[in-house]
């Protein structure tokens, strides 16, 4: 586990000076949905080319001001992160491997043409958030705060370059399960007509352009009785690449796992290489290798495919119990959750929640 960083002493802090009562914050955090509430405050910081970034403030949730001319309105030029907070037994407040967020927000950053915020501003601004709003933090089975930072574009400027002006925001929600049956198996529909990244492009990047650009398909999906969609390469259309907004992992009858690599055109998800490290803890042979359709349709007609999983932070690792295409369904192993699966997952969520040794020093403490 990893010590507190003094960031968040940089953020001076305004109160809302109309929080939600008791009352209704605990008829929130009693059965939460995902990504429908939100907490008292957001944490924010200012960019311009000229001064770098200034202004660390923590201020009441509420709506942001933008001229209509903002560039991310016309250009899309924004990044976001997704991570926990997760209440222990003994009340602290814990995150997972934040820094990894910072390191891949930075990337983003970079990708997309926008500044680069220190490590210590991504931490300090989750420290001063979640210390303000701790109340929030639920205690429920499989619940946590999720935190989702962003920044964006913000300069009144119509033209193809980059902003000279950026916001930074950090906004929390208590959550439960991803999918509203919990941790059960889903069935994924193969999209074969449109790709979700190609080389060169921002797939490895988390932006909003890659989640808008795979609503359409996430759409045919839910027409197909799915609950996720898979895209393909889009070189050859052969091989899998990820979920809309989660990596994928294939277990073989013979103990072995295979994973599409990180290549540029799929996203490098902080839960998939936990649960890669997890995986090889076990002694587990996980082959980071093109992945081919075929191979995996035909392994699960005979059983050489005995588990496949998606993994993201939303989800954990949700089992995947069937895939379906234009000319195919098949099922995985008896099409319910794979023992590999639910133990990894099992060990994962133990380690969030200080449930057991975190031999990895993964864990971060907030409060």
């Amino acid at each position: 586990m990893t010590a507190s960083t003094n960031g968040a002493h940089a953020f001076a802090v305004e109160p809302n000076p109309n929080p939600r009562t008791n009352a209704e914050r605990e008829a929130e955090l009693a059965h939460p949905a995902f990504g429908l509430a939100f907490t008292d405050h957001m944490a924010r910081l200012s960019w311009t080319a000229g001064e770098g970034w200034s202004d660390r403030r923590v201020v009441p949730y509420g709506l942001i001001a933008l001229d209509p001319a903002a560039a991310v309105l016309h250009y899309a030029q924004e990044i976001f992160e997704g991570l926990k907070a997760y209440r222990h037994a003994d009340d602290s407040i814990w995150t997972f491997r934040p820094t990894a967020n910072a390191e891949r927000f930075t990337r983003s950053a970079r990708r997309l043409a926008l500044p680069e915020l220190d490590p210590k501003d991504f931490l300090g601004a989750i420290e001063a958030l979640v210390r303000e709003d701790r109340a929030w933090v639920p205690a429920g089975a499989d619940t946590s705060l999720y935190l989702r930072p962003f920044m964006f574009a913000t300069e009144a400027f119509i033209g193809v370059r980059p902003s000279h002006t950026v916001e930074f925001f950090l906004i929390a929600s208590p959550v439960g399960s991803y999918f509203a049956n919990g941790v059960a198996p889903v069935g994924i529909w193969v999209e074969r007509t449109t790709h979700r990244a190609g080389p060169g492009g921002t797939g490895s990047a988390k932006c909003g352009g890659n989640y808008a650009g795979a609503m359409a398909a996430q759409e045919s999906a839910y027409a197909h009785g799915c609950e996720q969609v898979l895209y393909l390469d889009a070189v050859r259309g052969e091989y899998l690449e990820e979920l809309g907004g989660m990596n994928i992992v294939v277990v073989f009858d013979d103990g072995t796992a295979a994973t599409p690599p990180i290549s540029g055109t799929i996203l490098e998800g902080v839960t998939r290489s936990s649960i890669l490290q997890l995986l090889a803890d076990r002694g587990v042979d996980v082959a980071e290798r093109p992945v081919a359709l075929a191979e995996v349709v035909d392994g699960a007609r005979t059983g050489r495919v005995a588990e496949v999983f998606a993994c993201g932070t939303a989800a954990v690792m949700t089992p995947v119990g069937r895939l379906k295409g234009d000319d195919f369904e098949v099922e995985v192993g008896d099409g319910g959750a794979g023992e590999l699966t639910m133990s990894v997952r099992a060990e994962l969520t133990d380690i969030q929640y200080g449930r057991i040794e975190d031999r990895h020093g993964w864990t971060h403490r907030l409060i």
